[in-house]
């Protein structure tokens, strides 16, 4: 009688230790998910200093968190004053190529056909100045007539992309009723996103015929001038003031991020009080392009030699590796949040990045800190610290992986035997360099991050 009652006894306390681990299991579950979700309330459980994130930690369950810290902007989006428009001084004008004297095709390039000569002139600041800058004449990337006439009235703007069906539009939190008047809040989209949006969510259409969800409104682009999706995405990122050329000022945020703060304390924060026309975070790894360039490799974000190749030519040219002597915190940025004020100098640096994003890798957080190189103390802009950044959106995940086949590829043979080299983007990694490359080494790059 007492051996059955023992056994008993163990089975129950078995069965009762299976159900509180079952229990356990399904609590740590949730608390992982709370983690990346866009519900304010079960996000917090996961700040930098709660408890739950602690004990998941210790057990090896959590990825660490973002540093996130507290931006110290203004209390009342309606107390904001707006200031008068920075002064243009070093380049007084400034106008675009649309043309290119050599190009006889029917389809031209989109980005032009600058040759090295005409690179080399864009860097060297005048007065006066006109250079390549994307939307050659009759190049695509066109917009319906009712979304021509909506832009043409906005002045403030917040801006996000989607292409290829990669995100969901996010609805931004947090957002003044001033705001809301004051800015356009333009998602840019190509026609395969128009129609996953449409499919997955409510797409409300005006008597003009605009497309909207929620705040969004959907500008479609027609007749994409890359064979890549993410060099289709650097247009309205970096070319926002050739979009948009009435906007006097922009935030641009990546297609995945949800923002969470008033767009009106940003630019007070960012712009106005240091008076400055272009603000970035600094990347949360990263200082040396030469680091940067080492991670997408490891992480195969693009053709090894080509990712190479591009950073030899901007070693050759002088761009030296991060250290603290150098004037900015920083040479690589975390360039999914852009914000501007669209002054003559900045839209000057806006077209020198797009062109060097053209001419060599979509990787633009190489060729950034380059262009700053180049045009020295004439850009003022701010590089903030990166926890700021976390701050100012929840990072929501893609709706599937990003991949290309020349994102694999290790060897220029490779690339141009199984044809994966792009017909109308990063020509000049095909272009002869006017120099001799082959006895320049590039810096040794000791890894301070596991990053990737």
């Amino acid at each position: 009688m007492r051996l059955v009652w023992r056994r008993g006894a163990v089975r129950l306390v078995l069965v009762s230790a299976i159900a509180w681990a079952m229990l356990v299991l399904l609590a740590l579950a949730f608390l992982l998910w709370s983690c990346s979700s866009s519900v304010a309330f079960l996000s917090a459980l996961c700040k930098k200093d709660s408890k739950v994130l602690n004990v998941l930690g210790s057990m090896g369950l959590s990825s660490k968190p973002l540093h996130r810290c507290p931006i110290p902007v203004a209390d009342d989006p309606n107390a904001v004053a707006i200031p008068k428009r920075t002064p243009n001084t070093i380049v007084k004008k400034l106008s675009y190529i649309t043309v290119d004297k050599q190009d006889k095709v029917p389809s031209p390039l989109f980005g032009g056909r600058q040759n090295w000569k005409q690179r080399e002139e864009s860097f060297k600041l005048n007065s006066t100045m006109k250079v390549h800058c994307g939307f050659m004449k009759n190049s695509g990337v066109d917009m319906d007539s009712a979304d021509v006439k909506y832009i043409q009235k906005c002045k403030f703007v917040v801006a996000s992309g989607i292409f290829d069906g990669y995100d969901m539009p996010r609805q931004p939190s947090n957002i003044s009723h001033r705001s809301q008047k004051l800015f356009c809040f333009l998602m840019v989209v190509d026609e395969v996103s128009l129609d996953f949006i449409g499919k997955n969510t409510s797409v409300r259409i005006d008597s003009s015929g605009g497309k909207w969800v929620g705040i969004w409104r959907l500008i479609t682009v027609h007749r994409l001038p890359f064979d890549e999706p993410r060099r289709n995405g650097k247009i309205p990122k970096i070319l926002t003031h050739r979009l948009f050329p009435q906007a006097w000022y922009s935030i641009w945020i990546d297609g995945k991020m949800e923002l969470i703060v008033d767009p009106l304390l940003i630019l007070e924060r960012y712009l106005w009080r240091g008076k400055y026309t272009f603000a970035v975070a600094v990347h949360k790894h990263h200082r040396s392009i030469y680091e940067e360039g080492d991670a997408i490799k490891r992480r195969k974000r693009y053709a090894r030699p080509l990712v190479d190749l591009q950073m030899k030519i901007y070693y050759y040219e002088g761009m030296e590796p991060w250290s603290p002597k150098k004037k900015m915190p920083s040479d690589v940025p975390e360039g999914a949040v852009l914000i501007r004020e669209h002054t003559t100098m900045t839209d000057l640096f806006s077209c020198l990045w797009f062109n060097e994003v053209n001419l060599f890798t979509p990787r633009d957080q190489i060729s950034f800190g380059y262009v700053v190189h180049r045009l020295g103390d004439a850009l003022k802009f701010f590089m903030f610290p990166n926890c700021e950044y976390n701050s100012l959106f929840i990072l929501h995940k893609h709706t599937r992986e990003h991949s290309s086949k020349v994102e694999w590829a290790k060897t220029i043979d490779e690339i141009v035997k199984k044809g994966l080299k792009e017909s109308r983007g990063g020509l000049g990694l095909w272009t002869p360099y006017p120099a001799d490359l082959s006895s320049v080494e590039l810096p040794t790059v000791k890894r301070t991050s596991s990053a990737g």
